[in-house]
């Protein structure tokens, strides 16, 4: 019982070790999951005041909703980055050529 127990451990570790990697990779990754997950969770409190709308309707509207926040935080990511590496990143390859 206690190898079970040891591997999944392990296994916990490996996959949170991942996600801090990812995160420090791509900062933008953990803010769409918040956002994912905070939109699904004002969708689960605002469920009883969907009025006359139907549940599925609902879920659909909630799933753009929260497929859209992750879409756009990893759109402001992309953006970030590519602004960093293209934009505000002096090109070293020039200094060095005059010298």
């Amino acid at each position: 019982m206690s190898n079970q127990s040891a591997f999944a451990e392990y296994e916990s570790e490996d996959r949170m070790s991942k996600l801090i990697q990812k995160s420090k990779d791509s900062p933008f990754v953990p803010i769409g999951m918040a956002g994912f997950f905070g939109v699904a969770a004002l969708g689960a409190y605002n469920y009883k005041n969907r009025g006359k709308m139907t549940t599925s309707i609902y879920l659909m509207q909630l799933r753009v909703a929260a497929q859209g926040t992750v879409v756009g935080a990893l759109c402001l990511g992309l953006v970030y980055s590519m602004a960093s590496r293209y934009l505000f990143k002096k090109d070293s390859s020039t200094d060095e050529n005059n010298h």
